[in-house]
């Protein structure tokens, strides 16, 4: 009978009938069960490939050039770069790791002394700097600086988009350094790190200048002291940028890039491709409109700023303010002379870049692989993991992997023979389709018949330079400028006077003489020459490559 009836009875009334047997506590477990998949999905959990392979994580992936002295005097003695990265067991998800580090971080505690830079546009800059004895007795307030004749390294750090020196990663860094005993500065953005903006200008990723004039004060006022830069996702662009741009005419011996965003059209497309994506263009979006609110007296003045209110994305605030600001017709065209990719190949210090492979912000698409492993000078790591900026490893994800790589990096490459770059040029490179004959205010016709950018070293052919071992620079050229002189003000308070005007340039022009037909002869061997050279050392003109 009861068989009849079971059998009576409809499929479904039975799955029914059977469904509500089930404890209601189960079907919650599963419930939360199908939510941490779709959520680990969504985040990109790989904990179960860390737990795979027992938490030892994925080797870093070095590209360099195969005739690279970087690689064989530097980056082969550095432990971490030829390790293996393993993020924290509960951060495993380049998520986690980029929102840990930006808002809870676990900084150490960093009591900089605040310099006060002056451009001669009217613009202001804060220099903050982080010394040995600030980090191992923070108590204890310090007047003095660091004395000129210092030979301490220099450490210059450049922030990212709309950080700043109290910035979690930034102490990190910092603080790490000024323990080794280097001298650290942050370089901070105008109108960041509660610096008000003076002038009309403010900064971009284009605008290179900024920089530019802070490491030439660097190299001016502490002229014994090794110079290095380290520039932190939007900083790394405009670190890489400058050195394309200045080629061999910079003062710093060594430079790491890390989270470079490369190719800032490439990553303005996917910051827009998916929905975790669009959550970090918004957040980047409200950090931008903070900081226009900051300023707003003088950005309202000088750029959409109902269009600055309005944005949504990065891009709508860049078109409403960054390329307004910076003079540029469209955001496309800014993204283009903004990308430090093209920059690449015109590097001539020794450069480590450091990228994640799951970086939520700077996309992997973007890696210039190719121009990385062409140019000598560049050695770029690359992980599996990481997120941006985040790099945490160990249970208590108390450090971070790529300070730990910057600073073995560093280490090693002040003690080799690397950083003993060639006598520093005066010359002045706006862009790298720009030659320095182009830009020189005349011609120095030599005895050979070549024609050289005059300046006050001597001259040598230029395959030589790039072969034979580079020498210190003196005290003289140390204590010059390139692009002007340098007025300290009281109070720790420096000022950039620019010198260099294109009158006087004429005026000395005029007072050495060159026949036309000898300059014309002279120009044209020299260009023959240049290439040959070149071509034998297995590199390439800067005007061949753009």
């Amino acid at each position: 009978m009861d068989c009849f009836q079971l059998s009576s009875q409809s499929p479904y009334e039975l799955l029914l009938n059977a469904a509500f047997l089930i404890p209601f506590s189960h079907y919650f477990l599963a419930f939360l069960f199908l939510l941490a998949v779709l959520l680990c999905h969504f985040v990109e959990m790989y904990f179960m490939q860390e737990l795979f392979t027992g938490f030892r994580g994925q080797p870093v992936s070095l590209t360099f050039n195969s005739c690279c002295d970087l690689y064989q005097q530097v980056v082969s003695k550095c432990k971490t770069l030829n390790g293996r990265y393993s993020s924290t067991p509960w951060l495993c998800s380049p998520h986690l790791q980029t929102a840990f580090v930006h808002f809870f971080g676990r900084a150490p505690v960093c009591n900089y002394r605040r310099q006060i830079f002056h451009i001669s546009d009217g613009g202001n800059i804060a220099l903050d700097w982080l010394r040995k004895v600030d980090v191992e007795k923070p108590s204890i307030e310090r007047l003095d600086g660091v004395q000129r004749d210092d030979k301490s390294p220099i450490l210059l750090v450049i922030p990212g988009l709309t950080s700043d020196s109290y910035s979690a990663y930034i102490k990190h860094l910092t603080f790490k350094m000024a323990k080794r005993g280097w001298h650290v500065v942050v370089s901070n953005h105008r109108g960041l790190g509660g610096v008000s903006v003076t002038s009309d200008r403010f900064y971009n990723a284009a605008w290179t200048e900024d920089v530019r004039k802070v490491i030439d004060h660097l190299h001016t006022q502490y002229h014994q002291a090794p110079l290095f830069v380290v520039g932190l996702s939007f900083g790394a662009n405009l670190l890489v940028k400058y050195l394309g741009e200045e080629g061999f005419n910079t003062a710093i011996a060594g430079a790491a890039a890390v989270c470079s965003p490369w190719d800032l059209l490439i990553c303005d497309r996917f910051m827009n491709r998916r929905l975790v994506q669009k959550f970090y263009n918004r957040a980047l979006t409200i950090g931008l409109k903070d900081y226009a609110k900051l300023h707003q007296t003088v950005m309202s003045r000088l750029a959409d700023w109902e269009g600055i209110v309005k944005s949504r994305t990065v891009r709508d605030f860049d078109h409403s303010s960054t390329r307004v600001l910076a003079d540029i017709e469209t955001v496309d065209t800014y993204y283009r002379k903004a990308s430090c990719a093209s920059y690449i190949g015109n590097v001539m210090v020794p450069l480590l870049c450091i990228s994640a492979l799951d970086d939520p912000v700077c996309t992997r698409e973007a890696i210039p692989w190719d121009e990385c492993r062409a140019n000598k000078n560049i050695v770029l790591a690359t992980t599996h993991h990481g997120g941006h900026l985040g790099y945490f490893d160990g249970m208590t994800a108390k450090s971070l992997w790529w300070v730990r790589a910057v600073d073995e990096f560093l280490c090693a490459l002040n003690s080799s023979s690397l950083i003993h770059s060639k006598k520093r040029q005066i010359t002045t490179v706006h862009s790298p389709l720009e030659s320095s004959i182009d830009q020189a205010p005349y011609v120095n016709l030599r005895e050979d018949g070549l024609v050289t950018a005059f300046s006050n070293e001597q001259s040598g052919e230029i395959g030589s330079q790039q072969n034979e071992q580079p020498v210190e620079d003196d005290k003289a050229g140390d204590s010059r400028g390139v692009n002007g002189t340098m007025q300290l003000e009281p109070n720790a308070t420096t000022q950039l006077v620019t010198g260099f005007s294109h009158e006087t340039s004429s005026e000395v022009g005029n007072e050495q003489l060159v026949e036309d037909d000898k300059a014309g002869d002279g120009i044209r061997a020299v260009n023959g020459r240049v290439q040959q050279e070149h071509k034998c050392n297995g590199t390439s003109l800067v005007s061949d490559q753009y």
